[in-house]
């Protein structure tokens, strides 16, 4: 056993400040998810429950499992936003008669459920995640169709949605809608795109167009029953395939539905026995300082999340600000990559691109851990090959086809960013601590360098530099630069799937390799692409 060992002292004084730092902020992140479980606030639930419905969470809470977690993704979405953040829409993975789906439910107390542009591209990425890791979709309806005065945004790439559908279809992935209310215009095709469909007696309403525009563009006259009410679409149209009673029932349906899909992963089952970690998770508060140019040890957080605090490390002793090594989560193995120090040099980038090629030899699913500045500059640096040493490491993480998850702690800038597979390099999952911040690069720096160019503007043009302005300029960027790197700010543009509590590292890693084994999982059979030595 190699047990990673810890220096923490909990009863520090920094740990102290640490901890409170981080609570402070998951107290404010918290209050912005609320808003999100408030869905379109109290007279909007009121009047939906009034007509006998359930609300969205309640409708997926009675199609999971009773126990089973809910791992909901993306609930800022949309935050910072004119619109209701959560997107009008929640979406996550959970366990339906054994089986991990992912769901997508609309809310129907935020306008009605209507798509506005946040809520199409957080179902985008809930699609995505359904078909890299092959997991059935399950939609819950009921939605007006989209955010009329927002259509231009919504129009052209709304169609992506049934495109999805039936691609998941043709890849053996099943797809499966409850219709709970109306599901109208471009809403339509999410039933008449999916493999099942159940719809509700006297409550589901999907058609192409409802009696007023009928009525408009051929002058019949119609009702919502006859045009598209569930019993017609039961008995005529062959659109519902069930016919539930109520909404229970629905649910009830849907279940058995999961239940015969026969569904098997396709991945390796967790080939060790899971042992929690000897460390104490409830220290993961005190471990990253609230100003992150401080740094701190990344061995601290392994130890804290894998499985026995067991970690085999590679290469320990050379390009020492990257730690790499081998360790298991939740009986998975699993290679890691974590920042120890912020800069990446060129040793930690051959390091990283070695490391990852033999995690690829192997099919051993990888975890970066981000608390990077980017790759370092300088003429030293520069000299000695940095670029192209930075581009092998992001050369093997692009073409890396082991499944990657990553967790951002700290700060994640630059090209440091995508070295660490940020976003742009399609990591199966990518979640936020609270502490997290993500730019091109630290907003004093950045407001730096802007200040420079415009003094070497002033003198190239023989004219007097402001000294007065460029200090207002700088005050103002740095402001921007950190209220746009902070994790909400990030969290609400979807460029993550959510922002975790420290503590719950482990299990949420645990439920992500769990959902990525239901695919399988192989590694990269050559085609890295040329290596610039």
């Amino acid at each position: 056993m190699t047990v990673l060992r810890s220096a923490i002292d909990d009863r520090s004084s920094d740990f102290a400040a640490n901890k409170a730092a981080m609570l402070s902020k998951l107290e404010e992140i918290s209050a912005e998810q609320a808003k999100a479980i408030a869905g379109g606030g109290p007279k909007y639930t009121q009047r939906h429950r009034s007509r006998g419905k359930l609300l969205v969470r309640e409708r997926i809470e009675l199609l999971l499992d009773p126990g089973s977690p809910f791992l909901e993704l993306s609930p800022l979405a949309a935050w910072g936003t004119e619109f209701a953040v959560g997107g009008s829409v929640v979406t996550g993975i959970g366990v339906v008669e054994g089986t991990e789906c992912m769901i997508s439910a609309s809310d129907p107390t935020v306008r009605g459920g209507t798509s506005n542009p946040w809520t199409v591209r957080k179902t985008f990425r809930a699609h995505d995640i359904a078909v890299a890791n092959r997991l059935p979709l399950i939609s819950l309806i009921e939605s007006g169709g989209a955010d009329l005065p927002t259509q231009k945004e919504i129009f052209i790439p709304g169609g992506r949605t049934f495109r999805d559908l039936t691609r998941l279809s043709a890849a053996r992935i099943p797809t499966i809608t409850l219709v709970f209310g109306n599901s109208t215009a471009g809403g339509a095709y999410v039933p008449g795109m999916s493999d099942h469909v159940v719809m509700i007696r006297e409550r589901s309403k999907v058609f192409l167009g409802g009696p007023p525009l009928v009525k408009m563009a051929t002058g019949e006259e119609s009702d919502d029953e006859s045009l598209g009410g569930a019993e017609m679409h039961a008995r005529q149209s062959g659109l519902a395939d069930y016919l539930a009673a109520d909404e229970p029932d629905a649910i009830r349906i849907g279940r058995r539905i999961v239940a015969r899909l026969n569904w098997r992963k396709q991945g390796p089952p967790p080939g060790l026995v899971p042992s929690p970690p000897i460390h104490e998770e409830e220290q993961l508060l005190g471990i990253v300082p609230p100003d992150l140019r401080f740094p701190f040890d990344p061995h601290e957080v392994i130890g804290r999340v894998v499985d026995g605090s067991d970690f085999d490390e590679f290469k320990p002793a050379y390009g020492t600000s990257l730690v790499t090594g081998w360790a298991s989560v939740h009986g998975y193995p699993v290679g890691i990559l974590a920042n120890a120090r912020g800069v990446l040099f060129s040793a930690e980038s051959q390091k990283a691109a070695q490391f990852i090629q033999l995690a690829n030899q192997v099919d051993t699913p990888l975890i970066f851990l981000h608390n990077t500045t980017g790759y370092m500059v300088g003429a030293r640096y520069e000299q000695a090959g940095i670029i192209k040493h930075g581009a092998m490491m992001i050369n093997a993480v692009s073409n890396s086809a082991v499944p990657h998850i990553s967790i951002l702690l700290g700060a994640s800038y630059g090209a440091g960013h995508y070295g660490m597979c940020g976003r742009a390099y399609d990591p199966r999952f990518l979640f936020a601590w609270p502490s997290a911040k993500s730019a091109v690069m630290g907003p004093a720096q950045l407001a730096g360098v802007l200040s420079i160019v415009s003094r070497a503007a002033a003198a190239a043009a023989g004219r007097p530099f402001d000294e007065e302005a460029d200090a207002t300029m700088k005050v103002m960027v740095e402001s921007q630069i950190e209220a746009e790197s902070l994790p909400m700010f990030l969290s609400g543009r979807i460029y993550d799937d959510g922002i975790i509590d420290p503590r719950d590292t482990r299990t949420v890693l645990g439920l992500c390799l769990s959902v990525i084994h239901g695919s399988p999982v192989q590694g990269a059979r050559g085609g890295y692409g040329v290596f610039r030595m």
